[in-house]
């Protein structure tokens, strides 16, 4: 296969189409959720709906935050319909990249062209990684753009550390469905391993927010790694954005060493 990086470059054109799907979702939640701030956010009335709540309904769902324009944009974009359409792009696209390809009888011709099993997973995860990141980098500007005319008052350097995170958990949730398709040959498997932590990341959240006796479930959550400390509010936590990128680097290359070592197709 002849120029540089073929297979990720043609993983990128095979998927243009759904990545401009997903980034027009993204865009369609951001436009009807933030503009709607400025008339519901910091009034008493919103308070006052809050506390109305019950309490264990509004831990789980970060609606104790939304109260601020960057606790509101954290709790309704990032934490919630961001986070899920995110997550799905990503286990998609990630269960797809070799358990897929496999399945569909693609990646044995694409051995068969001088190609190594490493460099199929590497190039692979470059293409998840660029499809994860431009989906990040829409969000970004859009949120930027809304800023201003939604009043949310976000600091423009907390929100791109906000997009380390945002990014961070996407592709950790991807690369989880790329390292078990790779394992095992099937994209159904790569599909419940990816869904099942980022689903699985939520639940623990929620609940290990909910009493004291349960706050140990959070260090098993990396939804709370990644958005314990409001991001948004707050700028990136360095210790959380290093553990969301570490372990995907380190699922890419148990992906890589996995598919070398077995037998493809059997």
């Amino acid at each position: 296969m002849p120029g540089v990086l073929p297979l990720a470059r043609k993983s990128l054109a095979d998927s243009w189409r759904s990545t401009v799907a997903w980034g027009l979702g993204l865009t369609a939640a951001i436009m009807l959720y933030l503009p709607l701030y400025p008339s519901i956010g910091g009034s008493a009335q919103m308070q006052q709906m809050i506390d109305a709540l019950p309490r264990e309904m509004t831990k789980a769902l970060n609606y104790d935050q939304i109260a601020t324009g960057t606790g509101y944009t954290q709790a309704t974009l990032f934490g919630l319909i961001g986070f899920l359409l995110m997550s799905l792009a990503s286990v998609g696209w990630g269960a797809a990249a070799i358990g897929g390809d496999e399945e569909s009888g693609l990646l044995e011709l694409t051995l068969a062209h001088s190609v190594t099993r490493v460099q199929v997973v590497l190039e692979r995860a470059l293409a998840l990684l660029v499809r994860v990141a431009a989906l990040s980098l829409l969000v970004f500007v859009l949120v930027l753009g809304l800023n201003g005319p939604a009043q949310l008052g976000i600091d423009v350097g907390h929100l791109a550390g906000a997009m380390v995170h945002f990014a961070g958990l996407a592709l950790l949730s991807g690369t989880v469905a790329l390292c078990a398709g790779a394992l095992t040959g099937r994209k159904v498997h790569g599909l419940a391993a990816g869904a099942g932590v980022a689903v699985l990341g939520y639940v623990f959240n929620a609940v290990g927010r909910q009493a004291p006796d349960l706050e140990w479930l959070l260090d098993f959550s990396p939804y709370h790694w990644a958005y314990g400390n409001s991001p948004v509010t707050n700028g990136a936590n360095a210790g959380a954005a290093a553990a969301l990128w570490g372990i995907s680097a380190i699922l890419v290359v148990a992906a890589a060493v996995g598919l070398q070592r077995r037998d493809v197709g059997s």
